[in-house]
């Protein structure tokens, strides 16, 4: 379900833009995964890059997530999986990535700690 732009379109300049491009239900879950986010991160600046989701902090990439087809993925950098091994263990994993199943609940208050845990970490404490 994640969205490549057309080679004759513009690629995605906003997060907005992004969520955009999705059914309403998938809105409602980028939507909350931007907030749960945004409120670990408060410092944390939106952009877009590898054309998905990003908040950046300091200058460098904090965490990522997009909507696919079957799961919406998380991409907390690999540091952010590894210390969250044993409580991420349920999902589908890669290096630095998470699938979450689109229809499954998001394990947001999850995703608020690694968050926390990568602000710590970007931050050096």
């Amino acid at each position: 379900m994640r969205r490549e732009p057309d080679s004759d379109k513009r690629p995605f300049k906003t997060i907005d833009e992004y969520i955009r491009t999705f059914p309403k239900d998938v809105q409602t879950i980028l939507e909350k995964m931007r907030k749960t986010i945004r409120e670990a991160a408060p410092g944390a600046v939106e952009t877009i890059s590898y054309q998905m989701p990003t908040f950046k902090l300091n200058g460098k990439g904090l965490v990522y997530f997009a909507a696919f087809k079957n799961h919406i993925g998380f991409y907390p950098i690999p540091s952010g999986v590894e210390a969250f091994e044993k409580e991420l263990s349920p999902y589908k994993q890669g290096k630095g990535s998470v699938q979450f199943p689109i229809d499954q609940p998001v394990p947001y208050d999850l995703v608020r700690r690694v968050v926390t845990f990568r602000v710590n970490e970007n931050l050096g404490k």
